[in-house]
């Protein structure tokens, strides 16, 4: 399952690549969603649901961006984040119990991957159609 995760993670991160930064940034969507709020969102899904809610761990630092290069910064939080996240679940058992009181009912690291895999994919098809809109570019 991590495999595939992986897979939706990197498809995410090529809609991300070649972008204008202040293209990535604007929204052209009624939502305000932008393929930097994706990148954040999904840095931050994957952080609470396997280090905090999951591992029991504290809110890790942020990367911060500003101007022209917030886009890398949210790339490289992007992938810091997957890299921190991939340690615990592979040292982890997928039928052990999140930690966290705040998820009810209480549920096993295997559906914390499987519900970040349908977010990242629901998510990378918003980048597709995003990358779409910003210059044309359509493609895995």
């Amino acid at each position: 399952m991590l495999e595939l995760l992986q897979f939706q993670r990197e498809s995410l991160v090529r809609k991300a690549t070649g972008v204008d930064p202040d293209e990535a940034a604007r929204s052209r969507v009624a939502s305000g969603t932008s393929i930097v709020w994706l990148l954040e969102h999904l840095a931050t899904a994957e952080s609470v649901w396997v280090e905090q809610r999951f591992a029991g761990r504290g809110a890790p630092a942020t990367v911060d961006g500003s101007g022209a290069d917030v886009l890398d910064a949210a790339v490289e939080r992007y992938r810091s984040t997957w890299a921190r996240v991939d340690q615990v679940i592979v040292a982890a058992d997928l039928d052990e119990l999140c930690r966290s009181d705040d998820v009810a009912p209480r549920v096993n690291l295997r559906w914390v991957l499987a519900h970040l895999l349908e977010e990242t994919a629901r998510h990378a098809g918003h980048a597709d159609i995003l990358r779409e809109l910003i210059d044309g570019e359509t493609g895995r």
